[in-house]
């Protein structure tokens, strides 16, 4: 690709006040920081590490499907910004169900399916993922083990970020 021609367009654009509309009165777990600031946060880190377009709308989306109207969502998704965008948020989805399983149990299964998923689902999984640990890293710093309070009990966020 030109170094002259822009990565992103109108869909771009597009998935980007989509994504700001599902997550407008979501904040982040324990903090009065809108839910955008992750998304975009995701967005950035993939178009930083060379990712297409599709893959900066799916980094958009990622947490569209699981926290903002599950299987549903997952296909107007799909008729809004395509194949491509609907399979890389799917695979860092991990689960459509509502109500959500125990956190542990879907949170080893989705690592566990990573490995099988295409470099597109890896590049904006663990972007978020990078993102997130990065977010938890300066709570911690700010607040201590009190950080820990802001999260389910029976989940053990440290054996999320080896």
């Amino acid at each position: 690709m030109s170094k002259d021609k822009p990565l992103l367009g109108d869909r771009f654009e597009r998935a980007l006040s989509f994504a700001t509309h599902l997550h407008r009165e979501q904040c982040r777990k324990g903090t009065g920081v809108p839910y955008a600031a992750h998304l975009l946060g995701v967005a950035s880190l993939v178009l930083e590490d060379g990712g297409t377009e599709d893959e900066a709308i799916a980094a958009l989306l990622h947490d569209a499907v699981e926290d903002q109207g599950g299987r549903a969502r997952l296909q107007e998704i799909e008729h809004e910004f395509g194949n491509r965008v609907a399979h890389i948020v799917e695979g860092c989805t991990d689960t459509a169900s509502i109500p959500k399983p125990r956190w542990r149990t879907r949170k080893e299964a989705y690592v566990h399916a990573l490995a099988s998923h295409d470099g597109s689902v890896r590049r904006v999984a663990l972007a978020d993922k990078l993102y997130n640990a990065r977010a938890t890293l300066l709570d911690y710093r700010r607040l201590g083990d009190e950080l820990w309070e802001r999260f389910n009990p029976e989940a053990d966020q440290l054996w999320y970020y080896p």
